[in-house]
């Protein structure tokens, strides 16, 4: 009986009016020739309120490099929604990402993964990686920004014997630091990383405005290659200390990697009555809001990836209207034109071939 209930089963699959692809992703959850995804293998507690998502990606990803991000969709009442993420996995490893509760995706990520789960994927990418060729390190990070550093970390440190590395990371106490005790063992296992502690609530912020502070904790700072990643005033600062040391803007031997962008170029102005033509939704938008956060909070599946004006994932065709930059102000705008959805508003009614 049990035989033929094995066959009859069996049967049903392969009679069954499926794809081969759905046959097969039957037995492989992550087999897609349409869409690249992973499957959760473990998740790890970092903080109350940060987790670390381990993830067997499926054929077609390619391998990260230390310090790289990538895009992650998870679907929230059937709609898809990407996200952004720093991987912070060594390279040649399976891939992780380490999420904070901010958000409705970044908290069902925290909240709610399991080991199981399948998650979206869009391969790496991103120029926030190590140099080509050895040379010292310095390395700022402030609260979340540690995570593509981390990856480099896991990466040179155990691995390289020449590596000189100094790391200085703030967080607000212990509790809330990333990979704190990790960092430590390191520290004390390899002599050549270094590893500078600052809780924020005990001592304050790093100041960053003249090299006082700097020179302490690394005499031989100008003399590093530096890599830099926390919020925004921290990220300022940093490039105003390194502009006023070389007497440069941009320099060579300090590489930034921002997770946000200053959009502040719609306060105070009218928007506009925003058409999705393929959606057949129309939603009336602030002036001061991105037309992505005005299709995400209206259910329609947006194209999305660094959110911040610099990846172009978010390109779409506008069909008709003015748009406005909101990191300039800019107002612009003709038919055909592929316009970036994550920094643009409505500048006046607009319609978009979503």
């Amino acid at each position: 009986m049990i035989r033929l209930r094995s066959l009859a089963q069996a049967a049903s699959v392969l009679t069954h009016p499926l794809t081969a692809e759905d046959v097969l992703s039957l037995f492989d959850p992550v087999f897609s020739h349409r869409q690249l995804r992973g499957v959760v293998t473990l998740v790890v507690r970092e903080t109350p309120n940060s987790s670390t998502i381990y993830f067997r990606p499926g054929r077609g990803w390619k391998a990260h490099e230390a310090g790289q991000w990538a895009r992650i969709g998870v679907e929230l009442d059937g709609v898809r929604h990407w996200r952004s993420y720093s991987l912070s996995a060594a390279a040649g490893q399976d891939p992780a990402i380490t999420v904070t509760d901010a958000g409705s995706v970044s908290g069902t990520l925290v909240r709610e993964t399991k080991p199981g789960d399948i998650l979206f994927l869009a391969p790496p990418q991103g120029d926030f990686t190590l140099p080509e060729h050895p040379r010292p390190l310095l390395m700022l990070t402030a609260g979340s920004g540690i995570t593509p550093v981390m990856s480099m970390i896991r990466t040179l440190v155990p691995r390289r014997p020449d590596a000189d590395v100094v790391l200085v990371h703030s967080a607000r106490s212990p509790e809330d630091s990333l990979f704190l005790e990790e960092l430590r063992e390191l520290a004390d296992q390899f002599p050549s990383f270094r590893f500078v502690e600052r809780f924020t609530a005990e001592s304050g912020r790093l100041d960053l405005e003249t090299s006082a502070e700097l020179d302490e904790l690394c005499p031989d700072w100008s003399g590093r290659a530096a890599y830099a990643c926390g919020p925004e005033s921290f990220l300022d600062a940093t490039e105003r200390l390194w502009e006023s040391a070389t007497g440069t803007s941009g320099s060579t031997d300090l590489i930034i990697e921002r997770f946000s962008t200053d959009l502040a170029g719609g306060e105070g102005q009218e928007g506009g009555l925003v058409t999705f033509e393929a959606s057949d939704r129309e939603i009336e938008a602030p002036g001061d809001a991105t037309l992505l956060d005005v299709g995400e909070d209206a259910n329609i599946l947006m194209p999305s990836g660094c959110r911040m004006g610099i990846c172009h994932s978010c390109l779409t065709p506008l069909r008709a209207g003015k748009v406005r930059d909101l990191r300039t102000g800019e107002v612009h705008g003709e038919p055909g034109e592929l316009i970036q959805t994550c920094v643009s508003a409505a500048a006046g009614p607009v319609n978009l071939d979503l």
